[in-house]
């Protein structure tokens, strides 16, 4: 089989494979990080997909909040914890991914004394969806 349609059908079945470049040479190599199946996605015709960047000093906390839609949370460095309603407390570390589900209160904290946590936020919405609702 050729080489690019190999990669083609590794990346439409979301298996750990290669990408093609305008060269021989210089493939990329795709690493599955997560997969989940999650319910609340927005079924619009249109949907606004957004990368947000967060950091969390020492000590800081996000306000008690929800989110209409999943929010994909990737850890770069430190540890978030999160507190969601109804359940014990999450404590994603760097290189770790979390799906933080749509309609469940939350809030999420640095507890560590000395180093930052930051992450990046992956989230898909309607079209002008406020990223998150207060649940105070």
């Amino acid at each position: 089989m050729h080489k690019t349609m190999e990669a083609a059908q590794a990346i439409a079945g979301l298996q750990v494979g290669t990408t093609t470049s305008a060269r021989e040479t210089g493939a990329a190599k795709l690493t599955a990080l997560h997969r989940e199946i999650v319910e609340a996605m927005p079924t619009d015709p249109r949907q606004e997909i957004r990368v947000l960047f967060a950091r969390l000093d020492p000590g800081d906390r996000t306000p008690r909040h929800s989110h209409r839609f999943p929010v994909t949370v990737y850890i770069l460095t430190g540890t978030f914890t999160l507190q969601l309603d109804g359940r014990e407390p999450v404590s994603v570390r760097a290189g770790e991914v979390f799906v933080e589900p749509s309609q469940v209160k939350m809030t999420g904290r640095n507890l560590d004394p000395e180093n930052p946590a930051t992450m990046v936020l992956f989230y898909v919405s309607t079209p002008d969806t406020p990223f998150a609702d207060s649940a105070d």
